[in-house]
């Protein structure tokens, strides 16, 4: 199994080459549900009226959730969730194919891609071609979705990852995307007394940085969703949506104890624009997109 650091490594060195080459290209072990079967499991699931989901409106989901779907056909697995209601797309990778040949996936199933994950790498030499990758896409956010050991080890090696991220943001900017930052639970791991996130939020321009707020790992990592949306407003426009058990063990959106209506009553004061599912090693990755889609639309807030 594709493993999430193993995936943005590759997006990084794919970022990196030519766009001719094959652009993000990523490759996984089989996972568990093939593309074959997409179709027949998202049958039972009608298409959303415009991507209408209850009181947040439209959703999207976070395709490394599907990496094996995604690996082994991706213009099905792209059909079948768009069959399930959903109507945005975050990418992890573009499998062997040119962000071209991706555009017109999405032109054909009526999806769009507001945003993707980018390896570390596309923060520096391969900055401009992931610039230019986003922007054949229809990315309106390039997202960092991880930072290396060596990155973050000590306080200053994270004020040294702010300046470089207020560097690719105002590239970014120049080019009309805006660049933003994935987190896991590391950076909630203190350092010194300080927590590293909040050194990394401190330091990097809020306009140039946004936050892609990963809801289940904040709070693995000891962290308030609203706490962070209180002291941050605004600097929240996508967030990742997946639930966690009482033993922190992750699960369909729904299925945990996460308070979702409490989070998503905030969502106004976070900025939040788009809402990515995300489940990031399940059994059946169709059946959980249409469980968490379920759950999510029928969500008051």
């Amino acid at each position: 199994m594709l493993t999430r650091r193993e995936a943005v490594r590759r997006l990084g060195l794919a970022a990196a080459g030519a766009m001719a080459a094959g652009g993000l290209a990523c490759s996984a072990d089989a996972d568990e549900t093939g593309a074959a079967a997409a179709a027949e499991s998202t049958g039972s699931t009608t298409r959303g009226t415009e991507g209408a989901a209850g009181g947040l409106g439209v959703l999207g989901i976070q395709l490394y959730t599907l990496r094996g779907e995604m690996q082994r056909h991706v213009a099905e697995t792209l059909t079948g969730v768009a069959e399930i209601g959903y109507r945005e797309v975050e990418f992890a990778g573009y499998f062997g194919h040119s962000p071209s040949e991706i555009r017109e996936m999405l032109d054909a199933t009526g999806l769009s891609a507001p945003a993707a994950h980018f390896g570390i790498d596309a923060t520096l030499d391969g900055l401009p071609t992931s610039i230019e990758m986003a922007a054949t896409v229809g990315h309106e956010n390039l997202v960092v979705a991880w930072i290396p050991q060596e990155m973050r080890e000590t306080l200053d090696d994270w004020r040294r990852t702010a300046d470089l991220f207020n560097r690719a943001g105002e590239a970014c900017k120049a080019a009309g995307i805006q660049f933003a930052y994935h987190n896991h639970d590391f950076e909630f791991e203190r350092i010194g007394g300080q927590v590293p996130f909040d050194v990394l939020c401190e330091e990097a321009d809020p306009e140039l940085v946004k936050i892609e707020l990963d809801l289940f790992w904040i709070i693995h990592g000891g962290g308030d969703p609203l706490a962070f949306f209180e002291r941050w407003p605004g600097r929240v426009p996508l967030v990742h949506v997946k639930d966690r058990t009482v033993d922190g063990d992750m699960v369909d959106v729904g299925a945990g104890v996460i308070d979702w209506a409490a989070i998503f009553a905030r969502r106004e004061q976070a900025g939040i624009l788009h809402y990515f599912v995300e489940h990031d090693e399940p059994g059946d990755a169709f059946a959980s997109a249409r469980a968490s889609y379920r759950y999510l639309s029928a969500l008051e807030v």
